[in-house]
């Protein structure tokens, strides 16, 4: 590619969509909304004036639109008096996930409480107590001396 074009072509504008101003009873013209891809990220506004200075950014093109409409709806004009914005494409206005909650610590189930109906409660051996218990059914056969 030549180099004069290479540098023309960094501001080219791409249209991303638009939104819709209600003047009163009548109905006035849409409002173009482009989009420029910069090296840090992406911008989406338009370029018509007064409206120009509400401009979103964002790392991709769908959190941009997101900051754009989080913007425009701070903008100072009622829901009725504009319709958008409308998207073009595959823009798809992508807002940050909502924190999550942090986990409620689960309560301690009592021993008493996690036990059967109708059955004792045997408290659990401690872990420091590592010996081995002798088995009962050992103890209790005679030694045989006969043979």
């Amino acid at each position: 590619m030549p180099p004069f074009l290479e540098t023309s072509l960094e501001h080219l504008l791409e249209y991303a969509g638009s939104v819709h101003i209600f003047l009163g009873p009548y109905r006035g013209n849409p409002i173009a909304l482009y989009l420029k891809r910069t090296e840090t990220g992406c911008q989406i506004g338009p370029k018509a004036y007064p409206w120009n200075n509400v401009v979103g950014s964002g790392e991709t093109p769908n959190k941009a639109a997101a900051d754009f409409e989080e913007k425009w709806k701070m903008k100072g004009l009622s829901t009725d008096m504009y319709s958008g914005p409308s998207w073009e494409g595959g823009i798809k206005p992508e807002k940050p996930a909502p924190p999550k909650p942090p986990a409620a610590p689960k309560p301690a189930v009592s021993a008493a409480a996690s036990a059967p109906v109708g059955q004792p409660v045997v408290p659990a051996a401690s872990p420091i107590d590592t010996t081995p218990a002798p088995a009962p059914a050992q103890a209790a056969q005679p030694a045989d001396a006969s043979s």
